[in-house]
């Protein structure tokens, strides 16, 4: 049964060169235009299934918030009809729906009565809302007063807590920290799994991989691809990289990791740190930089499947550190812990260090072909061994950088080695290979 349909949707924009025009035209009762229109969306038609999770993507401006907003009541289309059933939980704009004179505690009442929850089921549903917030005594201060992430925090909260029938979920996701966001997609996926209907709009690929049953492709305000979620995004990706190779083309950039006649290479001490979400540890030694390069030295903006990257860590001891073990994390888009190693691990058994040493250390790592999307190193030094240590400095999430779409298509998070053959003989091929190896011919 469908809850949402899209039937011939169009929605239309006057746009104004300058504000008389308008003026001009309101003198004349619209006898007389002065604007041009702009169609946000043109002739959409879809729908979506109760329990479904439709997920939309496409370049900024394509027509994906016009899009949530029809579906929330908020617009009215131009053309066409839009049919929405049940209760509809939207976040979209930071902030949508808030006055921002109100406490957070009074836009929590007043949205949730707005969704139709009386003031008693409210009462008994604001200790989770304001748990899950975790904004602390901000609650009662004026929304006006808050971040940009403790706004999303709490229309969040209040979205996922009114039981919706449909909740529609806007880039606003993207302005919270990897803690909060984890839990936003444990909550989606929980709501997923509930047979709340999802329409959800990102550009983490990663995110539409992972919930998306079905995917649409808007392109300047008109369907480019709709389907099942994995034949979409490979099309959409491919788009966008024949788009930026053709942007490098007519502007004579070099492609991002193109290695140039000239280059500067790195120093051999890094010294900067692109970004600390948190960091902790005794304070005996500190990461002091951090940089992704490629085995040429030249620092890389992009990553590509199955290629060789080197992760340099520069560390500095404050304080003697007789067992020093320098490493990093590799987290996906989710936050989740993807991969990692360390100095310790590979076997390598750095000297001791002494207040004011420092080293540099590079780890040369051939990536496998993993899918598109954002992930974060989080460099560390700890001192011990890896049964037993103390952690001396960890910065969670230090340096984030895209993985580009490699030519063969990825299912799933990776794509591991292998190879083929056909109606063989498992026993026979390995005896063969036992035979064929000086091990097997010495015994």
């Amino acid at each position: 049964m469908s809850v949402i349909d899209f039937r011939a949707v169009s929605k239309c924009y006057p746009v104004y060169a300058n504000p008389t025009d308008r003026l001009k035209e309101l003198a004349t009762f619209n006898r007389a235009s002065f604007h041009k229109d702009f169609w946000a969306l043109k002739d959409i038609t879809f729908s979506v299934e109760r329990g479904e999770t439709f997920c939309v993507i496409g370049e900024n401006g394509s027509g994906k918030s016009t899009l949530l907003q029809l579906v929330a009541g908020i617009l009215h289309p131009t053309d066409g009809e839009v049919a929405v059933q049940g209760r509809v939980a939207a976040l979209l704009e930071l902030g949508s729906g808030f006055n921002p004179e109100f406490s957070g505690r009074d836009n929590v009442y007043l949205n949730a009565s707005i969704l139709g929850l009386s003031t008693k089921e409210i009462d008994a549903r604001y200790k989770d809302i304001a748990a899950f917030a975790e904004i602390g005594s901000f609650i009662d201060q004026p929304v006006k007063t808050y971040s940009s992430g403790m706004s999303v925090r709490l229309a969040f909260a209040v979205a996922i807590h009114v039981d919706p029938e449909i909740l529609l979920v806007d880039e606003a996701l993207a302005v919270g920290d990897i803690y909060f966001r984890q839990r936003c997609m444990r909550k989606v996926h929980e709501l997923r799994s509930r047979g709340v209907t999802i329409l959800f709009v990102s550009h983490a690929i990663g995110d539409v991989k992972a919930i998306g049953d079905r995917c649409l492709w808007l392109d300047k305000g008109r369907v480019r691809e709709m389907g099942d979620t994995e034949s979409v995004v490979v099309k959409y990706l491919a788009a966008m990289t024949v788009k930026d190779s053709a942007y490098l083309e007519h502007t004579h950039a070099p492609a991002p990791n193109t290695i140039t006649a000239a280059y500067e290479a790195p120093p051999e001490i890094l010294t900067r740190i692109p970004n600390v979400d948190y960091r902790h540890g005794d304070g005996k030694a500190e990461v002091i930089g951090i940089g992704i390069f490629d085995p040429y030295g030249r620092e890389l903006r992009l990553l590509e499947p199955a290629t060789r990257i080197v992760v340099r860590i520069s560390v500095r001891a404050n304080q003697h550190v007789p067992l020093p073990n320098v490493g990093f994390m590799l987290r996906n888009h989710l936050g989740i812990d993807f991969a990692g190693t360390n100095t310790t691990r590979e076997g390598y058994n750095m000297e001791p260090m002494n207040p004011g040493d420092t080293r540099t250390i590079d780890f040369h790592i051939d990536l496998p072909e993993l899918y598109p999307a954002a992930f974060s190193f989080s460099p560390a030094i700890a001192n011990g061994t890896l049964h037993s240590y103390t952690m001396c400095d960890w910065i969670d999430n230090a340096i984030t950088i895209q993985m580009g779409h490699g030519d063969a298509q990825i299912y799933g998070y990776l794509h591991f080695p292998c190879r083929i053959e056909v109606n063989a003989r498992l026993t026979s091929n390995a005896a063969t290979t036992e035979a064929a190896t000086p091990e097997a011919g010495a015994a």
